[in-house]
């Protein structure tokens, strides 16, 4: 036999071995490789499951305990022991429960009164059914329907009208109002109380000014630390590490210009807050901190303080409400660190500032109902119609 010296002779296999399999053409590869693929998945739907197949990891249960905010996870305690303790009570079953048990269960809730002596607010009661519905999803079960427990819901709704119930929200610190809580926070000289007058009203100016810049919620702007600010030529960007719709926590950076007055210029604010903290070797941590009686800022040697270094969300709106008493607002304890953000929010929707930059600035979703409300709060009185009427 001649051979081709372009196909030189094959190999013959060492012994012991068996000869290599022949060449095949591309779609006879295609079709083994799909029939060994289709057995290889009959194979694997025939596998016996082993119990440990079915069971989460202790560091996986732990990451996923964690996985809702703080706030949702002790509201959705709450309401989930307030629940069993009911069933128990009215001999329901918990899990799974029926579409008449969601139903008893809210119309249970619209008529037991609150801590404070009150009837329970709508979206309490909606999150307390959110938890229920939410722990047949994490047990594996099927969702009863909810449709009976919403009637209830809307029901319940529609009789807090009737009785002229409204819902209370914290009125908005628009910029008119943060001037006024700024000039009766002065921090020229001593001030009243001394060195510690001095810096407690800096660092009340940070807060205020900074929450309003960044239209803050309370647990943003008390989480805020110096590693997370950095000044640039246009003024001052504020990293958000963790945001209430920022599910994921890439985080965001938010820009805060400055500010047209030097009283009122949050990027100047901050520096000048920075600077205290720095005399005093806190040049890391948290931006907002407490202030003993002697003039000394929370982890400062000496600090005579009480509980942690860093404001908690409760002394914040302690804080604003103090502010709006010294500034001599109507009703000041109605004010809370929220009246920041919706001040923010109705000052830009006054400006004409579109919805969608609001919203980004806030971390807002774009489709956000709250945001919308503060536009639709602003666009009541700009441009009335009413108000070319002549009366």
């Amino acid at each position: 036999m001649t051979v081709s010296p372009s196909e030189p002779p094959a190999a013959a296999p060492p012994p012991g071995q068996d000869a290599a399999p022949a060449l095949r053409s591309p779609a006879e590869a295609a079709r083994a490789g799909t029939a060994a693929a289709l057995e290889g998945r009959m194979l694997h739907g025939h596998a016996r499951q082993r119990p440990a197949d079915t069971a989460l990891s202790a560091e996986a249960a732990a990451l996923i305990a964690a996985a809702p905010a703080a706030n949702t996870t002790r509201a959705y305690t709450r309401a989930w022991a307030l629940y069993r303790a009911w069933c128990t009570q009215t001999g329901r079953t918990p899990l799974p429960a029926t579409s008449a048990t969601l139903a008893s269960f809210v119309a249970h809730l619209t008529g037991t009164p609150t801590r404070t002596g009150g009837p329970p607010a709508p979206s309490t009661i909606d999150q307390a059914l959110a938890c229920v519905l939410s722990a047949h999803t994490k047990a594996g079960m099927d969702k009863p329907s909810s449709a009976e427990a919403r009637a209830v819901l809307r029901a319940y709704r529609r009789q807090r009208a009737q009785a002229g119930h409204r819902t209370r929200q914290a009125p908005p610190i628009t910029i008119d109002v943060l001037r006024r809580m700024i000039a009766a926070t002065p921090v020229d000289g001593d001030g009243d109380g001394g060195p510690a007058g001095r810096l407690s009203a800096l660092r009340d100016r940070t807060a205020l000014l900074l929450g309003f810049a960044l239209m803050g919620r309370r647990a943003e702007l008390t989480a805020v630390d110096q590693e997370h600010l950095a000044v640039v030529p246009q003024g001052l960007e504020v990293f958000i590490p963790l945001s209430k719709t920022d599910r994921d926590a890439a985080g965001t950076t938010v820009a805060v210009p400055y500010g047209s007055h030097p009283d009122t210029c949050p990027v100047r604010t901050v520096q000048a807050w920075l600077a205290e903290l720095h005399t005093r070797g806190l040049t890391s941590g948290a931006l907002l901190r407490p202030v003993d009686r002697y003039g000394r800022i929370g982890g400062e040697a000496g600090w005579a303080g009480r509980g942690g270094t860093r404001l908690t969300a409760s002394v914040l709106t302690t804080l604003v409400k103090n502010a709006a008493r010294r500034a001599g607002l109507d009703d000041p304890d109605a004010y809370s660190a929220h009246s920041l953000r919706a001040g923010g929010a109705t000052t830009l929707a006054e400006a004409g500032v579109p919805t969608a930059k609001i919203a980004a600035q806030g971390r807002w979703k774009p489709t956000s109902p709250t945001v919308n409300t503060y536009v639709r709060s602003a666009e009541r009185w700009r441009d009335n119609p009413m108000g070319r009427a002549g009366l």
